[in-house]
């Protein structure tokens, strides 16, 4: 129930802050073209594009995190067995209890 008021909340905020710029600026480009838009359609179309670089910037480091836990994984199930056990730490030593 606190999740949807939230959610109204930041609508409402939202929603005011459109209807506040709904004031029409006028967008330059080269060679004198010009695009005459409301203000929160400018905004709303630049939030949109950093959302989107954003996601697609995560996407491509999640993809290469993927890809480098497969070759592990690979790598891992081709070693030996005896390499493996003698990579693996320790669970005893001076500085941990001897509950561990």
């Amino acid at each position: 129930m606190l999740i949807w008021i939230f959610r109204l909340f930041l609508f409402l905020l939202l929603f005011g802050f459109a209807v506040k710029n709904d004031d029409v600026v006028v967008l330059r480009f080269f060679f004198g073209t010009q695009w005459h838009v409301p203000l929160v359609l400018v905004i709303l179309l630049f939030v949109v594009l950093g959302v989107l670089i954003g996601v697609t910037a995560t996407v491509a480091t999640l993809y290469r995190q993927h890809r480098e836990i497969g070759h592990l994984r690979q790598e891992k199930g081709r070693a030996a067995p005896s390499e493996t056990r003698s990579q693996l730490p320790l669970a005893h030593g001076p500085d941990l209890p001897e509950t561990y």
